[in-house]
């Protein structure tokens, strides 16, 4: 058996600087039940410590004989190439030092089984075609319908807009991560989705809120509703909403992967902050709290501001004589609140629960709602329960049909 008495490690060819990679370990360590950081320390070696040579030398003899016990302490040997670099796939290692940085991941796959992983690529696809064809569709009619050309259709239309952008930022890459599970994704990219991501899915979440302000001028203020909800307010409210959905996004993304990170498995499928902030080495209380303080600006506060919309919005219809006015205002509210309450509570599932009772596979499938579902049901309810948007949407499929006749 080896001797892995400390110090222990290889020695590299002598490229340039006689700087190595020493592991030095303390007896007994190797196999023990103490966590690999308190198991193994790495320094630099150089040629000025001659006895530290000899031991690399007579180490690197033994190395298939050492290699299972350095994966009991949670080590490994690395082999190393002609730029005197240590290379993993997906990973790098810089010989000339400790520092070590991940420049791809790979998202954990759905199921081992492949014909699983073709059916779910079958039924994400279709899912994904069918919110870009609706929400386009809303989007479409809304810019084109005359009759649509108000702040309220103006709120949904951006809405439309802003999903289907939101959807591509992530299902593409998961297509074709689910097609093959062997696929990566390099850092970069992944840093680049989760800004879009969270810049998107904040915007949707302000601008939500913004709705809930609209319906309330709409129905507290009825005869002075065009005059305080001018074309200019709705696009300065719009821009705001990404405005500040982008910056919260951009803080959160610069920090987050100024991390190191151990490992390159993802377990989810797409680039999200939770999951990828359990991939990083350091400490990451700092990160953790962001990450709440985040949430709460982009979830609890919009929510509570529905909520007081909402409020009185309920006191102002309660004061309407006509039952049929009460019902219609109602009606036009509930659309609203039915995805306020999907969207705001998938998301706090996610980022406003304590990490300690939360798990992985609990995040992901709490993902795939607000990936999938929200989305999906965005356009299905304002349009089933819109007569307005019904009737646009039938009067642009019949100047369509007869603009192509057959």
């Amino acid at each position: 058996m080896a001797d892995l008495s400390p110090p222990w490690g290889y020695w590299d060819p002598p490229l340039g600087s006689m700087t190595v990679m020493v592991i030095y370990t303390s007896p007994g360590s190797v196999g023990a039940r103490e966590p690999p950081q308190n198991a193994a320390r790495v320094k630099r070696c150089t040629d000025s410590f001659p006895h530290c040579k000899r031991n690399l030398r007579s180490a690197n003899s033994h190395m298939e004989e050492a290699g299972p016990l350095l994966s009991s302490a949670g080590l490994v040997a690395l082999p190393r190439d002609s730029k005197n670099q240590v290379k993993v796939k997906g990973e790098m290692h810089l010989g000339h030092g400790n520092q070590s940085f991940t420049t791809e991941f790979v998202f954990r796959p759905f199921s081992s089984v492949p014909m699983t992983q073709q059916l779910l690529f079958v039924l994400f696809l279709l899912l994904y075609l069918t919110i870009i064809i609706s929400n386009a569709s809303i989007l479409w009619v809304v810019c084109t319908d005359h009759t649509l050309h108000s702040p309220m259709y103006f709120f949904l239309g951006s809405l439309s807009g802003l999903e289907v952008c939101y959807t591509t930022v992530v299902v593409p890459q998961m297509l074709v991560s689910v097609w093959d599970a062997n696929t990566t994704i390099p850092v970069a990219s992944c840093g680049a989705q989760m800004f879009f991501f969270v810049a998107l899915g904040s915007a949707d979440c302000f601008l939500l809120a913004v709705m809930a302000y609209d319906r309330y001028v709409a129905i507290r203020h009825p005869l002075r509703y065009a005059l305080i909800m001018t074309q200019q307010l709705c696009r300065r409210l719009v821009v705001a909403s990404l405005f500040l959905g982008g910056l919260l996004s951009l803080e959160l993304t610069a920090l987050v992967f100024a991390l190191p990170f151990c490992s390159r498995r993802i377990n989810h499928f797409l680039c999200d902050v939770p999951p990828v902030l359990r991939l990083a080495c350091g400490d990451t209380r700092l990160h953790q709290t962001v990450l709440f303080s985040v949430g709460v600006a982009v979830l609890a506060i919009p929510f509570l501001l529905i909520c007081l919309s909402y409020a009185l919005i309920t006191a102002a219809v309660l004061c309407i004589r006509s039952a049929e006015g009460r019902r219609h205002a109602f009606h036009t509210c509930s659309s609203h609140l039915t995805v306020v309450l999907l969207q705001y509570g998938c998301c706090g599932l996610v980022y406003l629960r304590p990490k300690a009772d939360s798990t992985e596979d609990e995040d992901r499938q709490v993902a795939l709602i607000y990936t999938f579902v929200t989305p999906l049901l965005n356009p299905l309810i304002y349009s089933l329960r819109n007569k307005d948007v019904k009737q646009a949407l039938s009067r642009a499929v019949r100047r369509a049909l007869a603009s192509h006749p057959q």
